[in-house]
């Protein structure tokens, strides 16, 4: 039968087999490259080390080629950056890294939304947050649905200082935290909605808190949206890409000044 001699190796020894036929093939590549060139004298002669190493750079090069067209043909068929990543021995932030943009080549459903399509001018996005690691999550989750100016501030004055310079992009969307030094999100908040050059920008409040008070006060101070953010890192992503989709995709914009 097909496949019966298949055997699961662990990943030292899948590693020591790959490292074996690579040299083979170096080798095999070497001898084909210098046969019927004069070989030195010398003992010590490293011309037959040094085109081993040249071969070994190429397929090394080839590799990486043949890696990102073996991450787009996962994509395609429907596999996410989880498991993308855990296939390439890396985490899933890694492997977006490596290969971002992989979904638009998708043709299937997969793990992760896909991107939507390009738009004329890329969105700009003030994330008024002081948490650095949330802030690079976010980053990540915007940055994989398409072309996101994203500037970030940690409090509500500096958020203040951005919208008000000379020059600053109006932002199509502002995701605000609650909880920040200085001004937090709450006064942000009130202030950009009696502002009247921001009250029409969507704010999306995203916080740990899921107290009623915090909801309730963030609705009656017109924040389009209250999020919790979820504890779990793939929901918590989710979250944030499913406001992005609806604030930036779906939902239609008043035009700008």
């Amino acid at each position: 039968m097909p496949g019966k001699n298949f055997v699961v190796t662990t990943p030292q020894e899948t590693a020591a087999r790959a490292d074996a036929a690579v040299d083979e093939l170096a080798r095999r590549i070497a001898h084909q490259l210098t046969e019927g060139v004069p070989r030195s004298l010398l003992p010590d002669d490293p011309s037959q080390a040094l085109t081993r190493l040249h071969v070994l750079t190429h397929i090394q090069r080839a590799a990486e080629r043949l890696q990102r067209a073996a991450a787009v043909d996962a994509a395609r068929a429907g596999a996410g950056y989880p498991q993308i990543g855990e296939a390439s021995d890396m985490t899933r932030q890694g492997a977006r890294r490596r290969w971002p943009g992989l979904f638009t080549h998708s043709n299937e459903a997969p793990t992760e939304h896909p991107m939507m399509t390009t738009p004329a001018r890329p969105y700009d996005v003030l994330l008024v947050e002081d948490d650095v690691a949330d802030a690079l999550l976010i980053e990540e989750a915007l940055s994989e649905r398409g072309a996101r100016n994203l500037v970030q501030v940690t409090d509500g004055v500096a958020a203040l200082e951005h919208l008000r310079a000379p020059g600053s992009a109006r932002p199509d969307l502002i995701v605000l935290d609650l909880n920040m030094p200085r001004m937090n999100g709450r006064e942000l908040l009130q202030i950009l909605k009696a502002d009247e050059d921001f009250q029409t920008i969507p704010v999306v409040v995203l916080t740990t808190s899921s107290a009623p008070d915090d909801v309730t006060g963030a609705y009656h101070s017109h924040a389009n949206a209250y999020v919790t953010k979820p504890v779990n890192l793939s929901e918590f992503e989710q979250a944030v890409q499913s406001i992005d989709a609806f604030y930036l995709e779906t939902a239609t914009r008043p035009p700008r000044d």
